[in-house]
Order: structure tokens, then sequence, then C-alpha cells
């Protein structure tokens, strides 16, 4: 398999001072480590004079954050008018503005905190939001992009790799990775690569979803409203997440590292293109931290 050269419309930035800070301890033999950790800062939400929710977040593209939190939550609808975006660093506080008068009093009434790191919030019956969502049945998964891209993406230079404890989601079409977010939790990775499809008007038609963590039901969720059809995953699955992409005719893969994966739902889109005995292994000085199999469950 001949390796793709990357071309990514938005990639992680590792070297961004502003999302690590430098800290000091000891290791296993009591010797003096510096090393570097993701920050991580509280970002509240407000959609118009109503405060939304406080989000835990590296602080990295606040604005795609804060759209696509309201597109997910369908709080943000297709044909609304955003008037107006304010971001102040100072008193960590974001305001999404709209033409249309909003009141979500009695639907903020109604959380649900899922099992997404830093803690994810979806408001609402979770199942209403994925009642009405129709996935393109025509859409397909080539092995060899699998294989491909998780090289890709294993390979590309990001926050994770440089200090760990971070979650990522990348946005592809095809063999291609197109947008990869980064943060603490891969509720916000993908609600970024949401914010960024609507402000830059990218069709949900063939493309594709990877993430580094776990395929939850708010991961499968979230996907599904952003039409997406194909959710991809290198680490491991959970039981309401498989049922929840069985019903509404998602494909979903997960433990895909080196030329491994397994398909718990969808697999009607596979097409075995590509010979997996000649796909390597993952080579372990790339791997991500984390990247064995008990450690995945964990993640």
């Amino acid at each position: 398999m001949k390796p793709l050269p990357s071309d990514y419309l938005v990639q992680p930035n590792p070297l961004d001072p502003a999302l690590t800070e430098a800290v000091q301890g000891i290791d296993q033999d009591g010797r003096a480590v510096d090393t570097r950790v993701p920050v991580e800062r509280p970002l509240t939400l407000f959609l118009n004079g109503q405060e939304i929710v406080t989000m835990m977040t590296i602080g990295d593209y606040p604005d795609y954050l804060a759209l696509g939190y309201l597109v997910n939550q369908r709080m943000l609808l297709p044909e609304d008018e955003v008037t107006g975006i304010d971001f102040d660093a100072e008193i960590e506080t974001i305001v999404v503005r709209t033409a249309r008068r909003t009141d979500y009093e009695e639907r903020l009434k109604k959380k649900t905190q899922t099992s997404g790191c830093a803690q994810g919030t979806v408001f609402g019956n979770m199942m209403d939001a994925v009642e009405s969502v129709a996935l393109d049945p025509q859409a397909e998964l080539k092995t060899s992009w699998i294989y491909s891209l998780s090289k890709q993406i294993n390979l590309t230079p990001s926050l994770y790799l440089e200090a760990g404890a971070i979650h990522g989601c990348v946005l592809c079409e095809g063999e291609r990775p197109l947008i990869y977010m980064e943060d603490v939790g891969r509720h916000n990775a993908i609600d970024k690569i949401a914010g960024y499809m609507r402000v830059h008007g990218i069709p949900a038609t063939g493309k594709l979803m990877y993430t580094t963590g776990r395929l939850t039901s708010e991961m499968v969720i979230k996907t599904a409203q952003m039409g997406i059809a194909i959710l991809i995953s290198r680490s491991g699955f959970t039981a309401w997440g498989v049922q929840l992409a069985r019903q509404i005719g998602m494909t979903l893969i997960g433990r895909a590292k080196g030329k491994r994966f397994v398909a718990l739902s969808g697999a009607e889109r596979l097409r075995f293109d590509a010979d997996p005995s000649t796909v390597g292994d993952e080579d372990k000085r790339s791997q991500r931290k984390g990247g064995s199999d008990d450690e995945a469950a964990a993640e």
C-alpha cells in the first residue's frame, strides 16, 4: 500500500505553547523529570442571553467548539442565521447570537451526563436525537481506507503524541484525512469538527469519522446528527453505542490498529479491497500512548 501525502484542512499544532504547561516531577527511579501536560480551561457558552453549559477544553478553536456543540445539541438549526460570536478569553465566556429568538429552558432541565472525558453532557431525550436520522445507505468503506487512515493519522504530529492525555477526532473523505481536532474530551473534538463544517459549508456526503476514543452512545449520536454514516476508532465499543449504531444503520468499526479491526454494525458497507497479510503491524516507535488492547479498553 503506497503512502499518501497528508493534506489536512486543519490539523493539530502540538507546538502551540498555549495548549500545554511545563511541569516537574520524579519518575519510578526517583529521578527528576520535566514534561509537558495539556491545559484544561473552563469555557461557558451562552446562546443569545441564555447560559447553556460550561465546558472543559484545551482552549483552541472556541468558536468552532461553541457552534458545533449547539449544532449537535439541536439548539442551532440548519436554517438559523448566526449574527455574531463574542469570545472573551479573560472571563472564559463565549456568546453565540442568532437572528431567531431561542429559549431552551425546558430542555436544559433534562440533562444526561455522558461517559465522555471531561464529562460530556446531552440535553433532552437522547433517543429523540436519533429517531429522525437518515444515514446514506449507499455509503461504502474500503478496507484499504481503514489501513491508510489509521497509519496517516497515527503518524500525524499531534498534541497527544507530544503530551498525551488528549483525544482526537478526524473527518475523512475516502482515504484522505481532512479535519483533525483534539481536546481533553472526544466529544469536544467532534463538536469542533461540526462547527467547522457548518462555518465552511462542508457537506457530510461521502465523509467518515475517525476517533481515538471509545465508540460510546454519545459519539454515535453526534456522528449520526452530523449526517455521517461511518465511524471508526482505534479503541473499543460500549454496548449502547453498538445498539444505537445498529438501530440507525451506522457502520461502526473499532479496534482499528495495524492490520486489525472489528465491525459490530453496518458491515454490509465494507468492501474488502486490501489483503491484511500485506499490512504491517503498528511500529512500536509510532504507537499512540495507550495503544495496547488492555489500555484501549479503558480509554
